[in-house]
């Protein structure tokens, strides 16, 4: 396949788990207008797929992306000055940032540089992973511009407020060290084992009910910065009934009961 006709976005499937991978790694993948949209597809695709029961984001080459593909600029400006699409502003974004909270879950598996629209892109995604040599940086700031996809709702819930600020504020680029102990990342792993290890955690989300892991995540995503504590039991106890009633609640038992593993996707 030619460079010409290589996808922008590649899919495979490993076991029950969807591995998508950025394919621009001449640009340290980039981001643009027909790779966001054909990267929403993909993820839109594996969420119909009743044989994927997660997802795993990564990127080709040495980078995750570098940020906003400013076009006439060289891969290495690319990764220190992001810029926002234009029209994005108008609606794409979000359709984006639903599209991926709304998933099956999503681990970011982080092999180089993360920085600006790149960045923001993992924040979006349920799991971070770092290789050991991932760069981050919520970049904006630097280049005359201000935080999107929705990464000012995530960030702070993710770090806290003052590391929130601080990244924000300076725009300065971080190691994968610093990363995991402010919690940017769930953690950090040896750069040859980054895909490996975030498909086996896929593996591991996937082998549950793919219902129960929906209704688990929608609730988290909805309750964690909700100060009514009373609104928080009433939605838990709504899906608590719906998942006491469920086939896969049965087939548990049943598995407990024949000391066996449940087997939730027959």
């Amino acid at each position: 396949m030619t460079a010409a006709t290589q996808s922008p976005v590649l899919l495979e499937r490993r076991g029950r788990v969807g591995l998508i991978t950025l394919n621009r790694p001449e640009k340290l993948n980039a981001m643009d207008t027909p790779t966001q949209h054909i990267l929403q597809r993909t993820i839109e695709q594996c969420n119909t797929d009743n044989a994927i029961g997660a997802i795993v984001l990564t990127g080709a080459g040495r980078g995750f992306c570098s940020g906003w593909d400013m076009g006439g600029r060289s891969s290495a400006e690319t990764e220190t000055a992001p810029a926002a699409p234009v029209s994005n502003w108008k609606g794409e974004e979000g359709d984006l940032a639903r599209v991926l909270t709304s998933s099956k879950p999503l681990i970011a598996a982080i092999n180089g540089a993360a920085v600006g629209w790149g960045l923001t892109l993992t924040l979006a995604c349920d799991v971070r992973l770092a290789s050991d040599r991932a760069r981050l940086s919520m970049r904006f700031i630097r280049v005359g511009l201000t935080p999107e996809l929705g990464s000012t709702h995530f960030l702070p819930q993710i770090v806290g407020l003052g590391q929130a600020l601080e990244l924000v504020l300076t725009g300065r680029i971080i190691g994968a060290e610093e990363a995991g102990r402010i919690g940017l990342v769930n953690r950090v792993v040896p750069h040859d084992d980054l895909v490996d290890t975030a498909v086996t955690l896929g593996e591991e989300i996937a082998f549950n009910p793919t219902t129960h892991v929906q209704w688990a995540k929608k609730l988290i995503y909805a309750n964690a910065a909700n100060d009514n504590f009373r609104s928080v039991i009433t939605a838990e106890a709504e899906v608590f009934v719906q998942s006491v009633r469920s086939e896969a609640y049965f087939e548990a038992g049943r598995a407990f009961g024949e000391k066996r593993e449940p087997n939730y996707h027959a």
